[in-house]
């Protein structure tokens, strides 16, 4: 406590002793006894002292509130900072030195009111981000419950913590932003589907959600409008598959029915959009209003107009087709098993005792057989066909070995010799190729169960006949050359017992074997 000043006491002191002064002389004219005065000074100086008292209570109680408001001050200071993960920015100093209680509040309440003012604003921007994390939710995830804690207690202010809020604002927005595009990306696939089938867009993205109606509004992007424009695009997807193959198919009756009649081109135009589409992919087809319901019945009212004109000309379709079933027929090497039914069903029609629609409808079987067969012997028929060239080369070296004038040097014989070079190496290849055409064609006779023919010929009697004739003949060219070696060696022999000179025949001969062609290569020499 400060001490009052020395002048101070003493003014109090003359004023008290003057005072008591007067009391005596008061009492002395008064006549009052020493008890009554020793009474009197006692209960004053009683009074004095609860003056004091109350005022040294008074003097405690306002320091006291004064410890407690720096102690809260301080307590307040802390929990702001600690809340805001700051380090306290007021320390008490504990040394003699320090102000008084007045001072050290002064001093901490500008500093409580600065981090009041920053807790403040730090609380507006949790606020702020969270509204917005919670505004963006609810626009991606309706009705659900957003999981962080709004701000209440505010024990946990710090920038770790709002960092934290706005990584999670900054995902949710990025997400927003990702599904803003899928939207739209979906809404341009719809209007393009739309668009095909000849449907009304607004009134469909209406049926999914208003907002996507608002071109200059923002578009809901929540699961469940991404869900239900998937859905409505998978639908019309749907609708877009099978109106394509209605129409596809529409094409391809119109194609054929054109090609049977000879519809002429200027008629064909009118349908070219119609039949470029025939073989067109889903993707492909975007032209508005290709798909719409008005034209797929336009384009089949004229399909069905083409197939009243066929019922009229169905002699001329038969037989048409007829010629269809033969060329396929010859095309693969089918015997026409039934082809004298045909002929007799044709002048059946021209007599008007069969439906030539019944006709028609067996031929169109029999090419579909045929179709079927054809495709089944594909593979093994163009083996067939490298293997049937592959004889003819081996029937033209076999003429070039026989020509004993071969080797002249005449004109061209640098290509005939080009050709016996390809010839053997085609012919080298040949029981490679049997050996695999047998193995393939067994294997098509243990699958379909039936043999293999070729103009009706079972085909593994002709390679087992081809490959018996080519083993006689290869034994007759060893029994040849057997036969000439012996001869050479007869020869040989007599010409060593008796001695021989070589007739001018074989030495002009031998002349024209060695004679140079043009680039210095002798023709024997290249063989």
């Amino acid at each position: 406590m400060t001490c009052l000043p020395n002048d101070q006491l003493l003014q109090m002191e003359t004023t008290c002793g003057s005072l008591l002064y007067e009391l005596q002389i008061i009492w002395d004219e008064v006549g009052e006894t020493e008890t009554e005065r020793d009474k009197l000074l006692l209960e004053l100086e009683q009074e004095c002292l609860e003056v004091y008292r109350r005022k040294v209570d008074q003097a405690s109680r306002s320091r006291a509130q004064l410890r407690q408001a720096i102690a809260d001050s301080e307590a307040e200071l802390a929990s702001i900072c600690s809340a805001m993960g700051e380090r306290p920015v007021y320390l008490r100093q504990s040394n003699h030195k320090a102000g008084s209680l007045k001072e050290e509040l002064n001093e901490i309440l500008p500093q409580l009111e600065e981090m009041r003012k920053r807790k403040s604003e730090r609380s507006n921007q949790f606020l702020e981000v969270q509204e917005q994390i919670q505004k963006i939710s609810n626009e991606i995830r309706p009705g659900e419950v957003y999981s962080s804690k709004m701000v209440a207690d505010e024990s946990d202010l710090s920038t770790k913590r709002l960092e934290e809020f706005y990584r999670q604002l900054q995902a949710l927005q990025k997400e927003k932003s990702d599904r803003l595009k899928q939207v739209l990306d979906l809404l341009s696939s719809l209007n393009s589907l739309c668009s095909v089938l000849g449907m009304d867009f607004k009134h469909t993205i209406s049926q999914i959600h208003p907002s996507l109606e608002d071109t200059g509004g923002s578009n809901s992007v929540s699961n469940e409008t991404i869900e239900r424009l998937d859905s409505v695009i998978h639908g019309l997807r749907d609708i877009k598959l099978q109106r394509m193959q209605k129409l596809q198919d529409l094409a391809t009756s119109m194609l054929e029915l054109w090609n049977l009649m000879d519809t002429p081109t200027e008629e064909q135009q009118l349908f070219h959009n119609v039949t470029s589409n025939i073989a067109a992919a889903e993707h492909e087809i975007t032209e508005p209003g290709t798909l719409s319901l008005d034209f797929i019945n336009y384009v089949e009212a004229e399909v069905s107009r083409l197939e009243e004109l066929k019922a009229s000309k169905m002699k001329d379709l038969v037989l048409k087709k007829k010629a269809e079933l033969e060329e396929l027929r010859r095309r693969t090497h089918l015997l026409a098993g039934a082809n004298g039914d045909i002929e007799f069903a044709v002048e059946a029609i021209e007599s008007g005792a069969i439906d030539p629609c019944m006709v028609l409808e067996q031929i169109e079987i029999q090419i579909s057989i045929a179709k079927e067969e054809a495709f089944s012997r594909k593979d093994i028929l163009e083996k067939v066909e490298k293997w049937v060239t592959a004889c003819e080369e081996e029937c033209w070296l076999e003429e070039y070995n026989r020509d004993e004038n071969r080797y002249n040097a005449g004109r061209g014989a640098h290509l005939t010799l080009k050709r016996a070079e390809k010839a053997r190496a085609i012919v080298n290849k040949i029981p490679a190729m049997v050996e695999g055409l047998v193995a393939k064609t067994m294997a098509w006779e243990r699958e379909k169960g039936i043999p293999f023919t070729y103009d009706g010929v079972q085909l593994l009697s002709m390679l087992e006949e081809y490959t018996l004739l080519r083993q006689e003949k290869e034994q007759e060219r060893k029994r040849q050359r057997d036969q000439k070696k012996l001869q050479g060696q007869l020869i040989a022999e007599q010409e060593a017992l008796f001695g021989s000179k070589p007739s001018p025949s074989k030495t002009l001969s031998a002349k024209k074997v060695r004679e140079p062609r043009p680039g210095g290569q002798a023709v024997g020499d290249s063989l």
